[in-house]
């Protein structure tokens, strides 16, 4: 199959929109970010405009901060900052910059489940030769093979989000009952509490299908095998057994009732979880700082929240997984790449910014040198009621991670899987026949795109 077929067809994909994988971004700030690739439209001030300059689009909420950092502290290089938008925004503007070739950033953030889109459309550079050699024991194997593509890295890890299970104290006072540790346990507690007249245990939400990924993953399912040195050839698994018992077993909690069917991220979700409507939140490290900022915790329900890692299949076996996380990759219409790889793995790499990061929840931070750091490590979070959740919960996860394989299809992917969990929540489909359903549509579509299914 020719190259150029592969990237006509993520060019269409990736004009789809978005599906974020993570939590929620910034503000949309400086949302024209026209003009990427000349440094005329920074947000930030240059204090050093003798030095060249690299341009950034980032939408971490404390972008200023983090680059006026790096400015001040750098003496070869300056950072154009320029907030393009969040999530889709900005990738929709960075996909018109690839299809003009021209007007993308040196430097872009990008969600992890994003890079293999751009990668296959050759909009990214390869950093295994500018610097990664440099910082790659800041992280670890799993955040780099989350940012990897086949044996290539195509981007800077900054934040992920290992998961945990966040629980409501009170609801489990008042029914007995202790956090699972396996999916067995997790079933039986929400039956308990359910038979008590309590609420339901969790919500499968249709419209979070990179958390279900999550959950696959923990089974020890592969869904994908994609390496762009096989050109042209993608491995589809979605309906292996062990997809198959992980969907069967959410259809088999919302036939019996014991979770609920709600979308996550809404108005009416949020409510929910102030009004005590759910015992648990299967979520990742970044869950507190979005909670908080929806207004979780800070009436009926303040006090209430603790974490616990996530139930396993095998207690004896544990697998952790991740949602979410974000990276700086390096455009390949930069007209320095090497200049530009220095700022991707420079930026948000500083002490100060790290500490901001996670102090005011923007961000889990992914190098091990804070995940190390007693100060992480021994942190009393205020959401958790003084609870060490670092150290407890979410480090130990961070760790443990391996990663995952992205693929140039992922967000059609992500949008078939919210088609079958919908399926699932109304009752018109098993997990299995979900499995089904979506192993064909997947490969049929991969296959339209050209792409050889193995």
């Amino acid at each position: 199959m020719k190259t150029k077929h592969v990237l006509t067809a993520v060019t269409t994909l990736a004009m789809l929109g978005a599906l974020a994988a993570c939590s929620p971004g910034g503000d949309g700030g400086n949302a024209d970010g026209g003009g990427g690739d000349a440094a005329t439209n920074c947000t930030n001030t240059i204090p050093k405009e003798d030095l060249p300059v690299v341009t950034m689009w980032a939408w971490y909420p404390n972008m200023e901060l983090v680059v006026d950092n790096f400015n001040e502290e750098n003496d070869e290089v300056q950072v154009c900052w320029t907030n393009a938008g969040a999530g889709g925004d900005a990738y929709d503007k960075f996909q018109t910059a690839i299809s003009a070739g021209s007007g993308a950033p040196d430097v872009m953030m990008v969600e992890a489940d994003r890079i293999a889109t751009f990668q296959a459309q050759e909009a990214l550079v390869e950093l295994n030769d500018l610097g990664y050699e440099d910082v790659k024991d800041n992280f670890s194997e799993g955040a780099w093979k989350d940012v990897s593509v086949g044996e290539g890295i195509y981007g800077a890890p900054v934040d992920g989000g290992p998961m945990g299970m966040i629980y409501r104290t009170d609801i489990f006072e008042q029914y007995g009952v202790t956090p699972p540790t396996t999916w067995e346990e997790f079933e039986a507690t929400a039956q308990a509490v359910k038979d008590a007249g309590g609420p339901v245990f969790a919500s499968f939400a249709a419209n979070q299908p990179a958390a279900t990924t999550a959950l696959m993953y923990q089974n020890g399912a592969q869904p994908f095998e994609y390496d762009p040195a096989n050109e042209g050839e993608i491995g589809i698994n979605l309906n292996s057994p062990e997809i198959k018992e992980v969907l069967d077993y959410w259809s088999g909690l919302v036939e019996k009732g014991l979770v609920g069917t709600e979308d996550q991220f809404t108005p009416e979700y949020i409510a929910g979880v102030i009004g005590g409507d759910y015992a648990t939140y299967l979520s990742a490290a970044w869950a507190p700082g979005y909670l908080q900022g929806a207004g979780v915790g800070e009436g009926a329900d303040a006090g209430v929240w603790a974490t616990a890692p996530m139930p396993q299949w095998d207690a004896n076996n544990p697998i952790a997984i991740n949602w979410g996380g974000s990276a700086f990759s390096v455009s390949s219409q930069a007209s320095d790449p090497e200049l530009a790889a220095k700022v991707a793995f420079g930026v948000y790499a500083d002490q100060a910014s790290l500490d901001d990061g996670w102090q005011n929840q923007i961000i889990f931070p992914l190098n091990v040198n804070v995940l190390e750091s007693p100060e992480f490590l021994d942190y009393e979070v205020p959401f958790f009621s003084g609870q060490q959740a670092n150290k407890e919960v979410y480090v130990p996860a961070a760790n443990a991670y391996e990663g995952m394989t992205y693929t140039p299809i992922g967000q059609f992917y992500y949008s078939q899987l919210t088609e079958q969990i919908a399926r699932i929540n109304e009752g018109s489909a098993t997990g299995s026949e979900a499995a089904d359903a979506l192993q064909e549509a997947v490969v049929a579509y991969a296959e339209e795109q050209g792409f050889t299914v193995k």
